[in-house]
Order: structure tokens, then sequence, then C-alpha cells
């Protein structure tokens, strides 16, 4: 890619979407990062000197548009990393409807509000969507039903984007990774009654890596869906 290019980022607070942002920061690319609040903006803004922050909340999708509209956007995106998701296990027969709606609005439905948002420069750039699923995009199992419902439909939000956007020059990446030492993955251990050993899983850096890859990939190919997979 270009020197300089701009690439917004949500979860680049911890995980994979730190990692990302890291690696983008330190060859001197432009992030804008967002952040679900003020103070969270603000740290952000302390880690990765010289970022600008993108501020609004990815549980009420409803009001990003208010959110953004009272803030500075980029002219021009050159990548937009869909990193943020939160996920509750739980059977079936025990979620409740705000349960379901949380993820859905986090894991789903914002990252379609914010392409939206961003449609118009991600054109004018040229740019690059990449959609962080989970290997719970592709395959659903006991207790994972309303998490696996929000990655599988942020499958189907992707492959038509891809489509709809192909003529326009925009990119669509899904990745899949497995199970990351994250703290969402210490979360779901807990909620799975398991001891967590972030040694068994796969490193941030190493999805990273395979991020940077489909970002970097000449003009002429495109990276449609990457599954990652612990290798331990």
């Amino acid at each position: 890619m270009a020197d300089m290019a701009t690439h917004v980022i949500t979860g680049a607070g911890s995980g994979i979407g730190a990692a990302v942002a890291r690696r983008l920061h330190a060859r001197g690319d432009d992030l804008v990062l967002h952040a679900r609040d003020a103070g969270r903006a603000k740290e952000l803004a302390a880690e990765f000197p010289g970022a600008r922050t993108l501020v609004g909340d990815l549980s009420d999708p409803d009001r990003l548009s208010w959110a953004f509209s009272h803030q500075s956007l980029p002219d021009r995106v050159d990548s937009l990393l869909h990193v943020a998701g939160v996920v509750d296990l739980g059977r079936v027969g025990d979620l409740t409807p705000k349960s379901w709606r949380h993820q859905l609005n986090v894991n789903l439905v914002a990252p379609a509000e914010l392409t939206r948002h961003f449609l118009p420069q991600l054109r004018a750039g040229r740019g690059h969507v990449i959609f962080v699923n989970s290997g719970a995009g592709l395959a659903a199992h006991a207790d994972w039903s309303a998490y696996a419902a929000s990655k599988h439909g942020l499958k189907a939000l992707a492959d038509s984007l891809r489509h709809e956007e192909h003529a326009n020059g925009v990119r669509v990446t899904s990745v899949y990774p497995g199970r990351t030492a994250s703290p969402m993955q210490a979360k779901v251990h807990q909620q799975e009654g398991k001891d967590y050993d972030a040694s068994k899983w796969i490193d941030p850096e190493s999805v990273a890596t395979t991020i940077l890859m489909a970002l970097d990939l000449p003009r002429d190919a495109e990276v449609n869906d990457l599954t990652v997979r612990p290798g331990n």
C-alpha cells in the first residue's frame, strides 16, 4: 500500500486489534482508532501518538450516525478493519433477548453501519474492508448460538459487500481466527469453567501478520477468506 495509508480500526485496545494497530503505527501509517467513549479514546491516543480517534458505542448502532456527525472523518480510507467483538456464551434455552441483541449489535449491525458510513471514503481510496470473524462464523457448537449467529451474519455481510463493491475497486476480506490469546479468550474460558493458558492459543501477532498480508497484496489479487488455526 502507499505510504501514509489511512486505516480505521475497531477493537484496537487489546488482542488482535492492538497487534494490527501497533504494526501499522510502527510503519508510519495514519490511524483512526475507534473507541466506545471519550475516556477510552484518550487512552488510545496516548498509546498511539499521532493517531486520531473516533468515538461511538458499537452496542447502540442506531446512534453511531449521530455520534459521527459531530466528529471529523477522514476524506479517504485505505482500510476499514472490523476487529471489535463481544461474546456471551449460553444455551438457547437460557439466553435472553438482551444477550442476543448485544452480540448481534456489536458483532454485526455496528460493522454494517460503520461500513455504510465509510463506503464513500473507501471507494475514493479503492480501499479494503477486513472483517475479523471467527471459527464460530463457519460452524456453530453448543452454547455458542448467539455469538455464532452474529459471526455467520458477518460472513454474509462481507460476501454481499464484496459483490456489491467489486466494481468500485473495494476489496473485502473475512479472517476466521481460531482461539487467540486475548482478553476475550480469557473470558470465554471463564464462562466455560476452564483454566486459561495463553500459550496454547494463537498469538494475536500471528493473526495480525495474516491481516497485513491481505492488506498489502498487490491490486491484481484479493484474499476473500482466510482461516487461521492454532499451530500448537
